[in-house]
């Protein structure tokens, strides 16, 4: 269930109410008559099942309320009511398949902001990914992929996509190629420095790496990979089980290829710095593709799903 607090004015709360009761899968609905201050007007509160979620604050939001008032959306972790459970029931399909449009664009925005913590976030995983690199070390390889950040702006990019918003789309775009720009950048003068004091060789680059080897070794493989990733951790995200994105972010090659092309470029491989470059790409290419066409499928299933309830 979604917990809904509204301030609306007041010749608007009629309308807000209406709209509440004729949504199936509401509850608990409270109307607090001027009990708003800044801005002035009236506190609406209702509870909804979260497949209705996203038609009802698209409805808001097609009465201006968040221009006019304000629309705050919480998750409740434990609701015991059985007028609760009647709504859940009413609603259609499933709350674990909804997907709230607005709460995913508004964290793909947050996720896909070029900041300082972003940068260095990517800056750090990648020289961790670097050392697990010369160094032949899975672990280290794991490790970079999960601190990794580039999974928001590509989920950023794809919303943007399917939701038809040039300007987030613009912000995932600069996101993900100034971050991996900068990270890569400063893994060369890593790589440079680990050199000069003896912990980097160009030996250990060029020298047979079972465990790290596929990072510039593409093949279709490693597309298919990021097209299953791509689609799992679009899942993840509109399903709220953020906890499925740890496991999607181990299983992608775009940290450790950034990694590997960097320190490769500081000692002029340049075979090597094309493999993971083409690596690097694919997996982007992948992820973003999976991640566009899993939320197309989302919207017209749910579509559909609205369109029979409708009908009834």
């Amino acid at each position: 269930m979604l917990h809904l607090r509204l301030i609306t004015p007041a010749d608007r709360t009629n309308d807000v109410v209406r709209l509440i009761e004729k949504t199936v899968g509401t509850t608990h609905l409270v109307v607090l008559p001027g009990a708003a201050r800044n801005p002035a007007g009236d506190v609406v509160m209702c509870d909804v099942a979260r497949e209705a979620g996203d038609e009802l604050i698209g409805g808001l939001r097609a009465l201006d309320l968040d221009a006019t008032g304000s629309i705050a959306v919480e998750n409740i972790d434990l609701s015991l009511s059985k007028r609760a459970d009647k709504a859940e029931e009413e609603a259609p399909g499933e709350g674990a398949d909804a997907v709230l449009w607005e709460h995913l664009a508004d964290a793909s925005h947050e996720e896909s902001t070029l900041s300082i913590t972003y940068v260095a976030f990517i800056t750090l995983a990648t020289m961790i990914a670097a050392c697990g690199v010369v160094l032949d070390n899975a672990i280290l390889i794991v490790g970079a992929m999960a601190v990794g950040p580039e999974f928001g702006p590509l989920a950023g990019l794809s919303t943007a996509l399917v939701r038809r918003r040039p300007r987030l789309a613009a912000r995932s775009l600069t996101a993900l190629l100034v971050g991996f720009a900068a990270a890569m950048a400063v893994t060369v003068a890593f790589s440079f420095f680990m050199d000069a004091v003896g912990l980097f060789s160009e030996a250990q680059l060029e020298a047979d790496r079972p465990n790290t080897g596929f990072v510039y070794a593409y093949d279709w493989f490693s597309f298919v990979v990021a097209v299953l990733a791509g689609a799992a951790g679009t899942l993840s995200l509109t399903s709220a089980k953020s906890g499925a994105l740890v496991g999607v972010a181990i299983s992608v090659t775009t940290i450790p290829a950034a990694a590997n092309a960097a320190v490769a470029l500081s000692y002029g491989d340049t075979t090597q710095t094309w493999g993971s470059t083409v690596q690097l790409l694919l997996n982007l290419l992948g992820i973003v593709l999976a991640a566009t066409l899993t939320l197309l499928a989302q919207k017209w299933f749910w579509t559909r799903q609205r369109r029979r309830t409708e009908t009834w």
